[in-house]
């Protein structure tokens, strides 16, 4: 049974993957069931009642009736899981304290839904998929909850990386470092270490995981004929994430705006919104098939565009028609470390970031492969007047004015074409198909709702 001083720090070091709070007894006491067992489904975790999101203990009132109808709620969760319930007095205020156990006969279910813990939140298993994805998943275990075998605490935990972590996270100060690890379940009961762990603490992470690096790669043009700079990025995820940005700004056009910012530091813009490769980079990190041990993500920077990839596509919980607008997380551990940090946001919420930033900038629409590998391409910009000249020669004055056209707005339609250029409808498609079958255009997403992309080739 946690102490209350074990209580004070899981409430100060907040909400997350393995712990809830609640101000109040919801009027559907369903709803604290449902946290229950996601958790049970997950890693175990703690719900707190008499505590509100601000991390303030408000403390509350149970009588019996009430904590017969928790009891019982939570005993109608399928197969029995045992948990500890308790009323704890903190700082003069009761708390209601349930302790959840990872479950040892995952799936468990409560009116017949399986309920999981996904970085900070709890969701309810709907489709086949999501279903389909958590029996896999629960066969072999979320790859950052498994125990790391080989690696120990006082051997394989840097005491910085730890500091930076409650630095980033606000953490600073308020519970030890053991106190920390037990609160965020980053060690099992019987003091193991996780792999999420040492991945985001460890001092040599790659001397457990060779693969799970960054390999940043620069190509002199347009495909992988000429590498002129390879780089492997090692160290916690946290690490690799900085490295690989401080790499990319030195492949890229950046400029600085410091007309107006008075005594602060210059603003850097990049060609390419920094925003969009943060989104890109961390949710690789925190969404990788860690299993697959051939492969690494891998950033790629060409003359017309930079490419991120990372091993396994997209989750087969998430449909395809569903991209974008929701997620599930191959890592929930380290999704809720990364959450914590500030680095993540709502998750599923990182796709729409990356094409508002890239559309702000009024830059191509990123370009998302997820079968196999995910892959996410970002298009550089380009001097299109430059290199549109380079052409006048080899293409018809209407092919030429159809490329310019298009550069204007990637997603104008064939009508529009023919309307501005004063063709028939039949003259645009042969124009355009002679020159996608040149190798200069391509068409995403389809007719409606889809864009042209100019690959700049030279003639």
């Amino acid at each position: 049974m946690l102490n209350p001083t074990e209580i004070k720090s899981i409430i100060a070091s907040g909400e997350g993957y393995n712990a809830e709070f609640k101000v109040s007894i919801p009027n559907k006491i369903k709803e604290i069931t449902e946290e229950v067992c996601a958790f049970a489904n997950a890693s175990g975790g703690v719900v707190l009642i008499g505590v509100d999101d601000a991390n303030t203990i408000k403390g509350i009132t149970i009588d019996n009736a009430k904590r017969s109808a928790i009891q019982n709620s939570i005993n109608e969760i399928s197969p029995v899981l045992k948990c500890d319930f308790n009323i704890i007095e903190v700082d003069g205020k009761n708390i209601a304290v349930i302790e959840v156990p990872s479950g040892q006969n995952k799936p468990y279910v409560l009116s017949g839904a399986i309920y999981v813990r996904q970085g900070p939140n709890s969701q309810k298993l709907t489709t086949v998929e999501e279903m389909r994805d958590f029996f896999q998943q629960a066969d072999k275990i979320y790859f950052d909850d498994a125990i790391c075998k080989e690696a120990n605490i006082e051997d394989d935990i840097a005491k910085e990386n730890i500091n930076t972590f409650r630095f980033e996270a606000g953490l600073v100060n308020v519970t030890s470092n053991e106190q920390l690890f037990t609160n965020l379940k980053l060690v099992t009961n019987d003091g193991q270490l996780k792999n999420g762990t040492v991945l985001f603490f460890g001092s040599n992470p790659e001397k457990f995981f060779e693969k799970a690096v960054i390999r940043c790669v620069a190509f002199d043009g347009t495909d992988k004929r000429y590498i002129v700079d390879d780089k492997v990025m090692t160290g916690t995820l946290y690490q690799q994430y900085q490295k690989s940005m401080i790499w990319l700004k030195s492949k890229l056009d950046v400029r600085y705006d410091i007309e107006g910012e008075g005594g602060k530091a210059r603003k850097e813009l990049w060609e390419i919104p920094e925003t969009a490769f943060k989104e890109t980079i961390i949710n690789s990190l925190a969404h990788r098939d860690y299993y697959d041990k051939g492969a690494r993500i891998t950033i790629e920077v060409f003359d017309d565009r930079v490419e991120i990839s990372n091993p396994g596509g997209l989750v087969s919980a998430v449909p395809k028609s569903e991209f974008g607008k929701r997620s599930a997380s191959r890592n929930p551990l380290i999704f809720g470390l990364f959450e914590r940090m500030r680095l993540v946001e709502q998750i599923g919420s990182g796709i729409t970031r990356i094409r508002d930033v890239m559309n702000d900038e009024g830059l191509t629409p990123p370009e998302f492969n997820i079968d196999g590998m995910f892959t996410v391409t970002l298009r550089r910009p380009f001097d299109f007047e430059k290199w549109v000249e380079k052409w006048v020669e080899k293409l018809t004055e209407n092919r030429i004015d159809i490329l310019k056209n298009i550069h204007k707005n990637s997603r104008i339609s064939i009508r529009e074409l023919s309307d501005v250029l004063g063709l028939s409808l039949s003259a645009i498609d042969k124009n355009l198909l002679f020159l996608k079958e040149l190798g200069l255009l391509e068409r995403m997403n389809g007719a409606k709702g889809g864009y042209w992309i100019i690959h700049f080739k030279l003639p």
